[in-house]
């Protein structure tokens, strides 16, 4: 028993492991919920092409996550003043809690460029919001002795989207596609279509979004996932709450079974009083393809 688990990990770390020829890496910024995990920073994760990054969503701490990637793993392209592109899946704060810190943080450290943002409607009103909540912060860093900061690097291009393509440049074509995630009017999934690969990143969404037909044998899909085993031991409340907004375990094996990915990556895990083993066992016990449970700063 001991040599055939020994083998499996073997083989999902050689899936996990990228090549030295990849142009495309995939970087898991944070993987966490609204839980305080000290283990897990807010949801964000960043599809690095040609050293060039794109984020998908901007949890809580996203900025130091970035900068841990770069020194960590070798990823120059997430340096602070390099952050200028994000896609944003819908704007719970659990996503949405570090959009302060990627505005002001990397304009301090020299970025010259704005932050261009993408995602449901909103965006422009949160971010105008924010630049007037930190107006003195900024009046002071500009006009109390500081070294001169780019202007260009304060400012929010906030873009307003639908289903569809709505970024491509010569290293990566971005399509949003629409997910279901309990109340919310607009919540999307993202697909990364690169030279080398295809990342379907689900977003917070329930069971009934088409992420089969958006990944057809993609390279990675990342989905969210919440343990069967935990959460039969939560309050009747919380069951009807996250039965409406997420995705179990056995729910992601089924969908994984019709998209067939070469790598399914869970993130967003929510586990409760289960482990990861149990949620493993979980998606496995339905889904006979290779899957990982990601952890902040895994690469693949």
């Amino acid at each position: 028993m001991r040599i055939v688990a020994t083998a499996l990990a073997l083989a999902l770390a050689a899936v996990a492991v990228p090549r030295a020829q990849d142009r495309t890496r995939l970087v898991m910024l944070g993987t966490g919920t609204p839980n305080a995990d000290p283990d897990r920073f807010g949801p964000s994760v960043a599809v690095v092409v040609d050293g060039v990054a794109y984020l998908v969503d901007m949890g809580v701490g996203v900025v130091r996550r970035a900068a841990a990637a770069e020194r960590d793993r070798g990823m120059p392209g997430l340096a602070a003043d390099k952050l200028t592109r994000v896609f944003v899946t819908h704007l719970h704060s659990d996503h949405t809690l570090g959009f302060a810190d990627l505005i002001l943080s990397p304009w301090v450290l020299e970025r010259s460029e704005p932050l261009e943002v993408w995602g449901p409607r909103g965006l422009r009103a949160m971010a105008d919001h924010l630049l007037a909540a930190y107006a003195e912060d900024i009046r002071i860093r500009r006009h109390g002795g500081e070294p001169r900061h780019h202007d260009e690097g304060l400012r929010v291009v906030t873009h307003a989207i639908r289903p569809g393509v709505v970024y491509r440049d010569a290293r990566v074509r971005v399509t949003a596609f629409p997910v279901k995630h309990g109340a919310w009017p607009q919540a999307f999934g993202y697909t990364f279509r690169t030279p080398d690969r295809t990342i379907v990143i689900s977003g917070d969404t329930g069971p009934d979004a088409d992420i089969a037909a958006q990944c057809q044998r993609c390279d990675i899909l990342v989905h969210e996932v919440y343990s069967e085993a935990g959460f039969r031991n939560r309050p009747p409340e919380w069951q009807r709450y996250h039965a409406r907004y997420h995705t179990s375990s056995r729910q992601l094996a089924a969908i994984a079974s019709r998209a067939r990915p070469r790598l399914l990556v869970l993130y967003h895990q929510l586990i409760w009083k289960s482990t990861e083993e149990d949620l493993l066992k979980e998606v496995r016990s339905g889904y006979d393809g290779q899957v990982v449970s990601a952890h902040d700063l895994d690469v693949y």
